[in-house]
């Protein structure tokens, strides 16, 4: 059965006007190496340990504003088109049939979650039930491109969207025109130079003013109470982690100042929104967060999150892997194909910014293997490679193929091979909503466990959007978790417990 929405009724919760009170016994197990008193050998104990925390989550939603870099891109023109669709309602013929515009692929919108059973039916309700969020309806978009190119040009231009959907929506985005954005062709391909026709000029230290200047204009303009910032621009190289130079929060400002040649457009942006006190959320392969970045959001207690989308294949594959390790089958090898044909293929073909998607994709099974020491042996790891090849015809339809091979019971072998094809910006732009609603969120919950006088927020290294991101950006010391079921459980029980609600277990003993 599915409910649209409920309210929890507990003596740990409180629904106030303005903030939502609860109070959680989070249990967990903490494992200790110890020395027995009278053998004198050491032993591993495991230790049930119960913490109590009280969560205080401000139930008033604001109005968000969205800015986007690389707004003109086909992520963000079909981000973009497609709210203004859900906004106003439209329908639009296709071969099949009329359709109606959707929020399909959102995890927030299009997501449920088990609240629990009714005369024996187990009971539904929309994932964006449990707590406060914004409404994609209402958000306002805005942002950068290297591209003077208006959004509904730029919508034609990427060729996702059925041609009747486009004619309808073109007298909402023609007068959409990107702000000029930071343009260094050191870290993108050399075939982008022809796109930039839009772009801030001076040093880095003045192209950084220049963003939070915009920032401040978009906010005032619009009269949005927040804005989180999200870069869904070309995929950059990586940069250069020098001592001195971007390794501590002082060393990268002094090294902006100076106008230091390794500082990423990217990184730029980040500084930005930092400085300004705006959530930003890198969903592209390269190493944004330089440890100077970490360390500034860390001092400002500015929200970061990142990264690289996690949409297709990615995806798949951190069930996939984490499904064989889990039942005891080892994969040796893993090899990923893709093609495709938009931009972002188009920059993926300089071997410099392959160079960060190759990264975030082959990275995205270490936690699995090394969570089973029975199938692999201490630095093990599979036979991992990953193919991307730029194929203009094929568009926005990116087609990927995967073959997992493994070792099975008696020295036997399994291989699953598979092919998907999928339209890229399509499942993208879902991804792009939920992490700018889930990042604002976060901004609005704060915890504080037993002992401890005061509220805070969460670590500004936002751990909750790991779900969405290919290479998840944790605070330092945490370990990375990649498979898929375990981050989309972080997420929902943080927000159960910010209701009072226990994790699922799934035990159903009450039917035992």
């Amino acid at each position: 059965m599915f409910i649209e929405k409920f309210r929890v009724d507990s003596p740990n919760v409180t629904y106030g006007e303005d903030e939502i009170r609860s109070l959680y016994r989070y249990e967990t197990t903490e494992v200790v190496h110890e020395k027995d008193n009278v053998s004198g050998s050491y032993h591993w104990t495991v230790r049930p340990k119960t913490v109590s925390y009280e969560f205080k989550t401000d139930a008033r939603v604001p109005k968000l504003g969205v800015m986007l870099v690389g707004w003109g891109g086909n992520n963000g023109s079909t981000l973009t088109g497609g709210v203004i669709a859900n906004k106003e309602g439209i329908s639009w013929a296709t071969k099949d049939k009329v359709q109606q515009a959707n929020y399909f692929g959102s995890l927030t919108q299009a997501s449920t979650i088990r609240v629990g059973s009714y005369n024996g039916e187990e009971i539904y309700a929309p994932f964006k039930s449990l707590l406060p969020m914004v409404n994609p309806d209402d958000i306002v978009f805005g942002g950068w491109d290297i591209s003077d190119m208006n959004l509904a040009d730029a919508m034609a231009r990427a060729r996702v969207f059925e041609i009747d959907l486009q004619k309808q929506l073109r007298p909402y985005m023609e007068k959409m025109v990107p702000l000029p954005g930071i343009y260094d062709p050191d870290f993108i391909a050399a075939n982008q130079g022809s796109r930039a026709n839009n772009v801030i000029k001076g040093t880095k230290k003045e192209q950084v003013q220049q963003i939070i200047k915009d920032i401040r204009e978009f906010k005032e303009a619009n009269k949005v109470d927040r804005v989180v910032v999200l870069w869904t621009a070309n995929t950059e190289r990586y940069s250069d982690v020098i001592v001195g130079l971007n390794d501590t929060m002082e060393n990268l400002l002094a090294s902006m100042d100076k106008n230091e040649a390794e500082i990423s457009p990217s990184t730029l942006y980040g500084i930005a929104c930092v400085l300004e006190n705006v959530p930003f959320v890198n969903g592209s392969p390269q190493n944004t967060f330089v440890p100077g970045l970490i360390d500034l959001a860390i001092h400002r207690n500015t929200l970061i999150g990142g990264d690289d989308f996690k949409s297709g294949q990615t995806k798949m594959k951190s069930v996939l892997v984490d499904f064989l390790v889990g039942a005891g089958i080892k994969p040796t090898s893993i090899v990923s194909y893709n093609h495709l044909g938009n931009n972002d293929g188009m920059n993926l073909s300089a071997p410099q910014t392959f160079r960060s998607k190759e990264i975030s994709k082959s990275n995205v099974v270490d936690d699995m293997v090394s969570s089973n020491g029975i199938l692999y042996e201490p630095g093990e790891h599979p036979d991992h490679v990953v193919v991307i090849k730029y194929v203009p015809y094929v568009g926005d339809s990116k087609r990927a193929m995967d073959e997992y091979t493994s070792e099975i019971f008696m020295g036997g072998k399994n291989t699953i091979v598979l092919h998907n094809t999928c339209e890229d910006s399509l499942l993208a732009a879902p991804i792009i909503l939920d992490l700018v609603i889930l990042a604002e969120l976060s901004t609005r919950i704060q915890l504080k466990a037993e002992g401890e006088g005061k509220f805070h927020s969460f670590h500004p290294v936002a751990t909750i959007l790991s779900y969405l991101t290919k290479a998840p950006l944790v605070p330092p010391g945490t370990p990375v978790v990649n498979a898929l079921s375990k981050q989309r459980a972080m997420l929902e029980n943080i927000l159960r417990a910010c209701i009072g609600l226990s994790p699922e277990n799934n035990m159903i003993l009450e039917y035992k």
